[in-house]
């Protein structure tokens, strides 16, 4: 609403002279007198722009055209009433007839001004609508024939319109008081008005509406209809003033807060410097120091040099403050080109591997011919090797030996059990608290661009809604895409070319295929007893005796009492729990010393005192019992030997029971083996008719653990041919292969860990598919030694060989 000049209480019978400074109000006496004075037949149309004016209203209006000022000067002079109409259209600069609108008002001239800068300004009041009925002249103004256009009231005693009229005042004074543009006087103005038709023409002329809105209240001749239209209007306004209000308080606490802040800021600034130097500037100055020694290409120059421009900017107390020096901080920490230099020294480099470790032949080679190919070639991209075995081979500490036979640094990131993507590829900077990836962390820990870098239990990588961590490690190990590696937080390509990837796992098949075929594969087998012997010897007991506190000649254990440990406490393909018994025996060994008792002499009765009875399952129990065979088994810790027991009993119905936790395809594997025997019933001496009378039971013991696999169907099917015939195993005879319905033996994966397992648990006969020949061909034949091997094709073979 727009209020102007100074509102008093007044009225038109009280006279207006040339000193009137005031605009007056009506009251119902004056609205009375006025609806009573008739509307002259004739009358000079003045046009107007931009505003409607209402009956009783006064407004001042700026006359700039020729014909209208020359109107003004005729009728200020005489009577001093004119009419007045809206334009339809504000842009027309010399309103034509039907340029104009058909309804109006008769308008009063109350005083007329002659602007400093030249303009003629009027005070007009209005008195009543009218009607142009015709036009009767045109020059040097309009002139119409008119009529009266009353307005209709409402009956006397109306509740809704008098409730429609007490919902005008309030909302005016809502309005009102939330626009601090409108003078408080208008709300005294409003209440001190009494006529309900002048209130309702007043806040229609103030209101902050459209000229084309206001000519409708104007043209509504019903005065409750008028005014439902204007309340309608008025609570839009009141809804728009309601909400800037609302922008405008939050904007200024907003600003009341960052001028505040700033303030404040200032005086902590004055007195660093009164306290001897701004230590945020000391930091810039720092860092811009540290970027001279760098040695960046032109894209990572101008990056740092724009991102300290923009922490420059920064207020310090800002949350994004700590962000930006963590990216300064990180693109000056990072090994950009800094890298070791690697030693060529092949023989070195054997000689290292070989001290630290014993065995893994295959591992050693591939590393001695990156090395050589790198020492002619002068530049090679680092090979991406996965090592996959059994836990405790060694896997994880020959990372070290790498590092150190290469003369590199050493970094070793864990995946277990990681789910998030943002550990690999970093966070945004947007988020409070982002930071580079792990990748990125553990570069700027070494202080090269060239490390090993051991990527730890790949296998046991995760994923959730939070992404797949597998799938970010794709551009980390392909060698074509990690030169231009993108890390979220750095937001800049960073080559990893140079880094030399080992990644380790114990199950292959639970790599995401992708990333496997990425991968060179390395498989580390698990340990014959002789090479535990090597290692114990060599590696353990001396790592032990140190860690212990012991000296070398207080520990005194022959080749025949460690071989008793291997034989007897442990059962597995690496040497971890060998570790363990021996670091049992010298904190045993320890106590004795700290009680100043003299030491035991360790034989196979000290160490059965010292670390109790041996608890291993995977010994060869003998073949004395009908229906029972020793197969061999792999798992994710190594190999194992496990029993089929079979047992037979009459019965009208025949029916095959399988216990032992037995997954669907060893199952289907006692199907086969039992359905090859019924269609060839001469094999074990009897008929179909009399198989299919007999309730089959096959169990494998140990039923609390799974197991699956098509391997033991050989196994199966001798098992049910000795119950069948009633002739028992070869004694010390193992076997491991799959079985068809045309009587095949298929080959078996883990060839070399089910040998170890065999060798471990006594077995010195083995019975194998033909094709995994060239499997027992690829193993050091010192680890076979004391097994015989039979190779055959077909399931009658087995039973040839197996039983007695």
């Amino acid at each position: 609403m727009d209020i102007f000049g100074d509102i008093n209480d007044f009225s038109l019978n009280k006279g207006i002279d040339d000193d009137t400074d005031f605009i007056p109000l009506l009251s119902t006496e004056d609205e009375d007198s006025m609806q009573n004075e008739k509307v002259p037949e004739i009358l000079p149309i003045l046009p107007l722009r931009n505003t409607v004016l209402f009956p009783g209203v006064v407004i001042p209006i700026t006359v700039g055209r020729d014909k209208s000022i020359q109107l003004i000067k005729d009728y200020n002079k005489g009577d001093k009433t004119i009419g007045v109409v809206a334009q339809i259209s504000d842009s027309v600069e010399d309103p034509g007839i039907d340029d104009l609108h058909k309804v109006g008002t008769v308008a009063f001239i109350i005083k007329m001004l002659r602007m400093p800068n030249g303009d003629t300004t009027i005070i007009i009041q209005g008195k009543k609508r009218f009607k142009i009925l015709e036009f009767t002249q045109t020059e040097p103004y309009h002139k119409a024939r008119v009529e009266a256009y009353p307005d209709v009231k409402p009956i006397e005693k109306d509740k809704e319109f008098d409730a429609i009229v007490s919902n005008l005042k309030e909302t005016s004074q809502e309005i009102i008081r939330i626009s601090p543009n409108i003078p408080s006087d208008a709300g005294f103005a409003i209440n001190n008005i009494d006529s309900p038709a002048f209130l309702v023409n007043f806040i229609s002329n103030n209101m902050n509406a459209q000229t084309s809105d206001k000519q409708k209240m104007l043209e509504v001749s019903d005065l409750k209809e008028r005014s439902m239209l204007v309340l309608e209007y008025l609570n839009k306004e009141f809804q728009v003033a309601e909400l800037k209000n609302q922008i405008q308080n939050k904007t200024k606490q907003d600003l009341d807060k960052q001028q505040r802040e700033y303030f404040l800021n200032q005086q902590i600034k004055t007195i660093q410097e009164e306290l001897g130097g701004n230590n945020f500037e000391q930091e810039i100055n720092g860092y811009v120091e540290k970027a001279k020694t760098k040695k960046w290409n032109d894209t990572v120059k101008e990056t740092f040099e724009k991102q300290l421009s923009k922490l420059r900017r920064m207020n310090p107390n800002a949350a994004e403050y700590g962000i930006q020096t963590n990216y300064i901080e990180l693109m000056l920490e990072l090994p950009w080109n800094e890298n070791t230099q690697d030693n060529f020294d092949l023989n070195n480099a054997d000689k290292v591997l070989n001290e630290d470790h014993f065995g893994l032949e295959k591992v050693k080679e591939r590393i001695i011919e990156h090395l050589a190919v790198l020492k002619l070639k002068g530049d090679l991209k680092s090979p991406i090797i996965c090592l996959y075995g059994p836990p405790g081979v060694g896997k994880t500490s020959l990372g070290k030996s790498i590092a150190k036979a290469l003369n590199r640094k050493y970094v070793r990131m864990s995946l277990g059990g990681l789910k998030d993507e943002s550990e690999i590829r970093g966070h945004r900077k947007t988020y409070i608290g982002a930071m580079p990836g792990r990748i990125l962390q553990n570069l700027k820990k070494v202080q090269s661009n060239n490390p090993v870098f051991i990527l730890d239990e790949i296998d046991k990588v995760g994923s959730d809604y939070h992404g797949d961590p597998s799938s970010a490690l794709l551009e980390v190990l392909d060698p074509e895409q990690n030169s231009t590696f993108y890390d979220n937080f750095l937001e800049l390509d960073y080559d990893l070319s140079k880094v030399m990837f080992i990644a380790t796992c114990n199950n292959l098949s639970s790599i995401q295929p992708a990333l496997r075929d990425r991968m060179e594969i390395i498989e580390v087998n698990g340990y014959t007893v002789e090479e535990k012997l090597m290692i114990a010897k060599n590696h353990l007991l001396p790592k032990q005796v140190e860690e212990n506190g012991l000296k070398k000649s207080q520990l005194k254990i022959t080749d025949k009492v460690l071989e008793y440990i291997i034989e007897n406490y442990t059962a597995e393909s690496g040497v971890r729990n060998l570790e363990k018994k021996l670091n049992k025996l010298t904190r045993s060994m320890a106590v004795h010393l700290a009680k100043q008792e003299d030491l035991p002499k360790l034989n196979e009765e000290t160490v059965l005192k010292l670390l109790g009875p041996t608890h291993l399952k995977s010994k060869y129990q003998g073949n004395d019992i009908i229906g029972v065979v020793t197969g061999l088994a792999w798992t994710q810790v190594g190999g194992d030997i496990l029993f089929i027991e079979t047992s037979l009993s009459k019965s009208k119905n025949g029916k095959l029971t399988l216990t032992g936790n037995l997954g669907d395809v060893m199952k289907e594997s006692a199907v086969l083996a039992l359905e090859y025997l019924k269609a060839h019933p001469q094999l074990v001496n009897t008929t179909t008719e009399e198989i299919e009378q007999l309730n089959v039971h096959i169990h494998v013991p140990e039923g609390a653990t799974p197991k699956d696999g098509p391997s033991a169907g050989i196994a199966m099917l001798t098992s049910l041919a000795s119950a069948l015939t009633k002739r028992k195993v070869k004694k010390a005879l193992a076997m491991t292969g799959e079985i068809t319905l045309r009587g095949k033996v298929l080959p078996v994966g883990g060839i070399k860990e089910k040998l170890l397992a065999a060798k471990r648990a006594g077995i010195k006969e083995i019975i194998l598919c033909i094709d995994n020949k060239v499997d027992v061909e690829d193993i050091k034949p010192d680890y076979l030694k004391g097994l015989t091997f039979n190779y055959v094709t077909k399931m009658e073979e087995v039973l040839k060989l197996a039983l007695v």
